[in-house]
């Protein structure tokens, strides 16, 4: 017989029998695990085995066989399990590899065969728990992963700050002794200071609050340490005044503690006491207590004077300051100003060569022009309240090089048309080839409101008269308008009109050419 392979390490145990969607027959049951056989083999007595189940049940040498003993069948040396006499079991492997098989996870429909099954579905179902080792917690399959790295309660993490590695459970508490843990400082804003450097910040921020040093001789203010030269500066008077009671009160001690004759001058080194004169006890312990006062003092009023001329010096460093400052704001505003002459300048480029983009959208070079009107009722109530009573057309030409044209409208009328009629005018405009042209303009001018149903255009054409001053060389941007005051009754326009459809009604001009 055929040896048993032992060197497959992903072995596994049976098939669970809930698997199986029909009834499990005897012949496919493992008789040590008692599920359903996977890989079978098959020992010399006949009993069939998971290759998993064998392998441990000879991993230390033969053993006896224990379905024979229940079977009370039992005969050696045939029922001695032994590695060297088992064989796989291919038949029976095939069978069950075709028994149908369904998945057992909550909530997954999978249905197929057991080869199916242990080829496509065991261990890949989404549906699949497995329980956690660390935290013993039964988590989908699927969610290993992310539960291992962001939900396991005994997973391990690394402090961000000081890279040390801690318990999940513990790294909260970690970050309330962390050295390395980001602080803000709540006087100056500062934020992420390593706590280790904590203190030090609170000592030598600017911001942060300190009791006056003359705290002990009365003051009661509380200074920013960025502000206590000023607090100094600006209470002197108030300090001194609170020095003045220690003074007269050591000078009034002194003065009492000394009898008649007692104190001399010394031509301005001190006072002194007469060497002659005996003191008992208690007039020596006053000289002292004095002595002391006086040389606090004496240190308060050097402190005093120092800080008086380091304020001093601070100021004059501070106006100096001050005064580059102002340079420095005023170059800058210069800068402003020209940065700003300089954008209104754009602006107005911008402004012209957007005026020149529209007029070069809608112009023509042959003399015919259609004028699109948008928004008829809302213009036409501008013009009725006043508001924009006329409105201009974009140029058109009578050639590229010809003379320059443009249309003037009064969507409230115009002279004798106010009121009831549209007035429609011809404008002769300056052009850049002027002085190449025939004067004054002669050509036949039409101009029409348009039938959207094409069918009865409004049409009004006229001949220049040119003696008008409408037809000469123009000497301005354009010339005085001239056309048709009466062109259009304004009551064709109302109701269902064919000449106004979606709020849009079209003008066209059209310059006859002739003799050009």
């Amino acid at each position: 017989m055929a040896r048993i392979s032992l060197d497959c390490p992903n072995s596994l145990p049976g098939i669970p029998l809930s698997v199986l969607s029909v009834p499990m027959e005897n012949k496919y049951k493992c008789q040590q695990c008692l599920q359903v056989l996977r890989k079978p083999v098959q020992a010399q007595c006949g009993h069939r085995f998971c290759v998993h189940c064998f392998k441990q049940l000879t991993s230390s040498g033969p053993k006896p066989c224990e379905a024979c003993r229940q079977e009370e069948i039992y005969e050696e040396p045939i029922s001695i399990l032994n590695s060297s006499e088992a064989f796989p079991d291919n038949a029976a492997g095939r069978e069950i590899a075709s028994l149908p098989a369904r998945c057992l996870n909550q909530g997954c429909n999978w249905t197929g065969s057991i080869k199916e099954y242990e080829a496509q579905h065991e261990g890949r179902c989404e549906f699949e728990r497995i329980l956690c080792e660390g935290c013993q917690t039964l988590i989908l399959l699927t969610e290993k992963d992310r539960h291992n790295e962001r939900e396991c309660e005994a997973r391990t993490l690394n402090c961000k700050y000081c890279k040390m590695t801690f318990n999940f459970k513990e790294i909260k508490a970690h970050d309330e002794i962390c050295l390395k843990f980001p602080m803000q400082c709540k006087d100056c804003g500062k934020k992420k200071i390593p706590r280790e450097k904590f203190n030090d910040h609170v000592k030598s921020c600017a911001k942060s609050k300190s009791t006056c040093p003359f705290s002990e001789v009365g003051c009661k203010s509380m200074v920013e340490n960025g502000k206590l030269c000023d607090h100094e500066v600006n209470s002197t008077m108030e300090h001194l005044r609170l020095l003045l009671p220690l003074v007269l009160s050591a000078t009034r001690a002194r003065s009492e503690g000394s009898g008649a004759g007692e104190w001399q001058e010394d031509s301005g080194v001190g006072l002194y006491r007469d060497p002659n004169e005996g003191a008992g006890p208690m007039t020596s312990v006053q000289s002292v207590d004095l002595e002391k006062k006086v040389n606090a003092l004496e240190n308060i009023v050097c402190v005093l004077n120092r800080e008086v001329e380091r304020s001093s010096v601070t100021m004059e460093a501070f106006a100096h300051q001050h005064r580059l400052d102002q340079e420095k704001i005023e170059n800058l505003s210069n800068k402003v100003r020209q940065l700003e002459r300089t954008l209104t300048m754009r602006d107005l480029q911008l402004s012209e060569t957007e005026q020149l983009v529209r007029e070069l959208q809608f112009c023509t070079y042959d003399g015919v022009f259609v004028w699109k009107i948008s928004d008829f009722s809302r213009r036409r109530q501008d013009a009725v309240a006043g508001r924009a009573p006329a409105m201009f057309s974009p140029a058109f030409y009578s050639s590229k090089y010809g003379y320059k044209m443009c249309l003037r409208l009064y969507l409230n009328g115009d002279g004798t048309g106010r009121g009831t009629h549209l007035s429609l005018f011809f404008v002769v405009m300056r052009g850049k080839c002027d002085a190449l042209l025939k004067w004054p303009f002669s050509q036949k001018v039409t101009l029409m409101l348009l039938d959207q149903n094409n069918r009865e255009h409004i049409i009004d054409a006229f001949r220049p008269d040119v003696s008008s001053s409408s037809f000469q060389r123009p000497i301005s941007e354009m010339n005085i308008a001239s056309g048709c005051p009466l062109f259009c009754p304004l009551a064709k326009l109302a109701g269902k009109s064919p000449y106004l459809r979606d709020d849009t009604i079209f003008i066209k001009a059209i310059v006859d050419l002739t003799g050009l």
